[in-house]
C-alpha cells in the first residue's frame, strides 16, 4: 500500500511540476512580448513626431490605430487585485488570444487568499486549458471563453464558460466523460481532488454548443 501511495504521490508531483513549468513558460512569453513593445516605444514616438512635424494628421491617426491593435495583444489585460490570479489569467488570456479565441473576463479577487498558489494554479490552469482545447475544435468566429470571479460572502467564486462543438452531454456516474478520449481527463480529476481537499464545491453544466464550470472555494 505504501508503494502505491508513493507512486501516486510521484505522479501527482510530476503532474504539478509539468503544469507549473508550462504555466511559467506562458508567463515568460507574455513578459517577453511586453518587454519587446517597451523597447520599441521610443521608435514609435519618433515616427509619430515625424508625421506631426510634416502636418500629416491622417498618418498619425493610422499609426496610432496600428499601435493600439499591437498593444492590445501584449498588454496586461486584467487586474483582479490578486497577483497570482493576475499572472495565471493574463498568461492564459494571452495564450487564448494567440489562438484567435475571444475572451471576456471580469474578475475581482482579494489580495490575500487562503487557497494555496499551487492549488489555484491547478484549478484555474486546467479549467482554462480545457476551455481553450474545446474552442480549438470550432471555427475562429465561434471561439469564445467567458470568465467571472468574485467573492460570495467568505467563498471565492469562479465561473468558466466556453463554446464547444459538442451537443449537450449526459453525465455518467455523476461525471461528464472527457471528450478527448480514453487516457485523458486526468487534469479534471486533479481539479476535483484539489477542490474536495479544500472543502469546496464544483458544478459542471453542458448545453448545446456551450460548457460551464462553476467553483466555490472557502477562504
Amino acid at each position: 500500500m505504501k508503494l502505491l501511495d508513493k507512486l501516486i504521490d510521484k505522479r501527482i508531483a510530476e503532474y504539478q511540476n509539468g503544469l507549473l513549468a508550462a504555466h511559467y513558460a506562458e508567463v515568460e512569453n507574455m513578459y517577453r512580448q511586453t518587454r519587446g513593445w517597451r523597447h520599441d516605444y521610443r521608435n514609435h514616438i519618433q515616427v509619430l513626431a515625424g508625421y506631426a512635424e510634416m502636418g500629416d494628421l491622417e498618418a498619425v491617426k493610422t499609426y496610432l490605430r496600428e499601435l493600439r491593435f499591437d498593444l492590445e495583444n501584449v498588454d496586461t489585460v486584467l487586474r483582479t487585485g490578486n497577483k497570482m490570479t493576475d499572472v495565471i489569467l493574463n498568461s492564459k488570456i494571452s495564450l487564448a488570444k494567440s489562438k484567435n479565441i475571444a475572451v471576456i473576463a471580469d474578475a475581482h479577487v482579494p489580495v490575500s487568499l487562503t487557497t494555496s498558489e499551487i492549488d489555484l494554479c491547478i484549478i484555474m490552469g486546467n479549467l482554462f486549458d480545457n476551455a481553450i482545447e474545446a474552442c480549438m475544435q470550432l471555427s475562429e468566429e465561434e471561439r469564445m471563453i467567458r470568465i467571472y470571479m468574485d467573492m460570495k460572502n467568505t467563498q471565492l467564486y469562479m465561473s468558466f464558460t466556453n463554446t464547444t462543438a459538442h451537443k449537450k452531454q449526459k453525465k455518467e456516474a455523476g461525471r461528464f466523460r472527457s471528450t478527448k478520449g480514453a487516457g485523458h481527463g486526468y487534469g479534471l480529476v486533479r481539479v476535483d481532488t484539489v477542490i474536495e481537499r479544500c472543502q469546496g464545491y464544483i458544478n459542471r453544466n453542458s448545453e448545446d454548443g456551450a460548457f460551464t464550470t462553476e467553483v466555490l472555494l472557502p477562504q
